[in-house]
C-alpha cells in the first residue's frame, strides 16, 4: 500500500455522521459511506484513503495496533481504554460529561460552598461502563470505590441496590432525572479527538499532518 495511503477509522453510532460530515469538508468525498451497508471498510481511492466503521471502544485498539492510522474517538472512550496512541485534535463534536450520580432520597445536604460531601462514599460500589475512569477519580479523592461494570442500564443498578452510586456519561441530564438520580460530582468533559498510530505518525507524518490542520481549520 502506498506510502501516503491512510485508513481512517470511524465510530459506529451517533458520532458517524458528524465525523462523515467533517471529512467532507476537507474534501475528502465519502458519500458512499454509511452505517446502513453491509460493508465495513469503503475504499475511497480519489483521497488516497480508505474508511473502516468500527465499535467506538474497539477504535483505539485498531489504531494503536496500526489496522488504522488514524481514528475518530471520544475521549471518554480514550481514557477508559488507555490505549498507546497519539492524540492530535480535540474535533469538538459529541459532547458529553462524566459525571457520578446517586438516588435523590440518599444524597446528603449542599456543604456551604455548594459541593456535596463524597467521603460517605468511600468504600463504596460505583456502577459504570468506566471502571478505570471511575477509579481514577476516586482515587484524586483520596479515595477508594468498587467498580462495577455494567454494558447498559447504568442508571438501574442503584435503584435495585446493586451499587450506591454510577459514574456514566450524560449530555443533558434527562435520563438521570428520569431515574430520580442527582449528580453529586462532576469528572470531566469529553468530545470526540482525532488519534494516531505513534508509527503511522511517524512514517506518514506529511500525510496525517496535512489531515489534521486541515480539520484545525474548518473547526
Amino acid at each position: 500500500m502506498a506510502r501516503n495511503f491512510l485508513t481512517i477509522a470511524l465510530p459506529k453510532g451517533k458520532l458517524l455522521t458528524d465525523s462523515l460530515e467533517v471529512l467532507t469538508k476537507i474534501g475528502i468525498e465519502c458519500q458512499e459511506v454509511s452505517e446502513e451497508s453491509r460493508k465495513l471498510v469503503f475504499p475511497l481511492e480519489k483521497a488516497q484513503a480508505q474508511i473502516i466503521i468500527c465499535r467506538p471502544t474497539d477504535i483505539p485498539t485498531f489504531v494503536e495496533y496500526g489496522a488504522a492510522d488514524v481514528g475518530f474517538v471520544g475521549k471518554d472512550t480514550l481514557l477508559e481504554e488507555n490505549k498507546d496512541v497519539v492524540e492530535l485534535l480535540d474535533l469538538g463534536f459529541g459532547y458529553c460529561r462524566f459525571v457520578v450520580a446517586m438516588p435523590e432520597e440518599k444524597v446528603s445536604p449542599r456543604l456551604p460552598d455548594g459541593k456535596f460531601d463524597l467521603s460517605e462514599l468511600n468504600h463504596q460500589r460505583v456502577a459504570t461502563k468506566f471502571p478505570r475512569v471511575a477509579e481514577e477519580f476516586f482515587r484524586k479523592q483520596g479515595m477508594q470505590v468498587l467498580p462495577i461494570k455494567l454494558h447498559g442500564n447504568i442508571e438501574l443498578a442503584p435503584r435495585v441496590g446493586l451499587s450506591e452510586m454510577i459514574v456514566d456519561i450524560v449530555s443533558t441530564g434527562t435520563t438521570l432525572r428520569q431515574n430520580k438520580l442527582v449528580e453529586v460530582a462532576p469528572i470531566l468533559e469529553a468530545t470526540t479527538r482525532l488519534i494516531a498510530n505513534r508509527v503511522a505518525y511517524r512514517m506518514k507524518y506529511e500525510r496525517i499532518n496535512e489531515l489534521t490542520e486541515k480539520l484545525r481549520q474548518i473547526l
